[in-house]
């Protein structure tokens, strides 16, 4: 389980996530879902390790959790000037993953400058980079931007099998279908804090919880400017 406890971070003065506190049990697909500056990205990069919390913990079965545990995949990717997908891939160091057997399914270019690539095959390139590091825990944020629906298609039914080998997934999208029909759990950030958390049999209403909250905000934004 990936337990986090009394968690507070800060940009400068700026206090994200507030006396945090969350539970995500391995082995699922753990959705977040939020407004932009609900927090998810901080709440991602601390779990990483990208970010240093100024109070609280976080645990992955009773040890503070580190990289060695997870691959992060980034809503923005990097990638050197100047180098092929296959030089790139070469940087992730797993004997038993073979990339060019996975890249039948992805069919890139290996040989080719990423630089010239399309957004949807710079995405395919760094989620091929991540599941070559065969992490305990996987933190895809937005994992589903810029691809063509038969490769958003095939992320998923790769997730769900991670999923079933043992794999603890943390889940971005701003398309909420993508997260009902794939997590086990999504939880709602607001303002830095856990509003509420569903599970599977409570997908069905966590549209409307959703949407509600954010027609409200939208709401009295619009009726200062009318």
């Amino acid at each position: 389980m990936i337990s986090i406890k009394n968690l507070h971070v800060s940009y400068g003065k700026n206090e994200i996530l507030q006396d945090f506190n969350l539970d995500l049990k391995s082995g699922e697909i753990h959705g977040i879902v939020g407004l932009n500056g609900s927090g998810k990205t901080t709440l991602l990069n601390t779990i990483f390790g990208l970010k240093k919390a100024k109070k609280g913990e976080i645990t992955f079965k009773n040890e503070t959790i580190s990289k060695k545990h997870i691959a992060y995949l980034e809503t923005q990717n990097f990638f050197y000037s100047n180098i092929t997908a296959l030089e790139y891939l070469s940087l992730f160091q797993n004997a038993e993953f073979d990339v060019q057997e996975w890249n039948k399914i992805f069919k890139l270019p290996l040989n080719d400058l990423i630089e010239g690539f399309s957004t949807g095959m710079k995405k395919k390139t760094a989620i091929l980079g991540i599941l070559k590091l065969s992490k305990q825990i996987l933190i895809l944020d937005e994992p589903f931007n810029g691809l063509d629906l038969e490769t958003a298609r095939v992320i998923r039914l790769i997730i769900l099998k991670l999923k079933e080998q043992g794999t603890t997934i943390i889940l971005t999208s701003h398309i909420l279908e993508t997260l009902t029909n794939t997590c086990d759990t999504i939880c709602y950030l607001k303002s830095g804090k856990v509003e509420f958390s569903r599970t599977k049999d409570e997908f069905d209403t966590i549209e409307k919880e959703v949407f509600e909250d954010l027609e409200q905000e939208q709401n009295r934004m619009i009726e200062k400017l009318l």
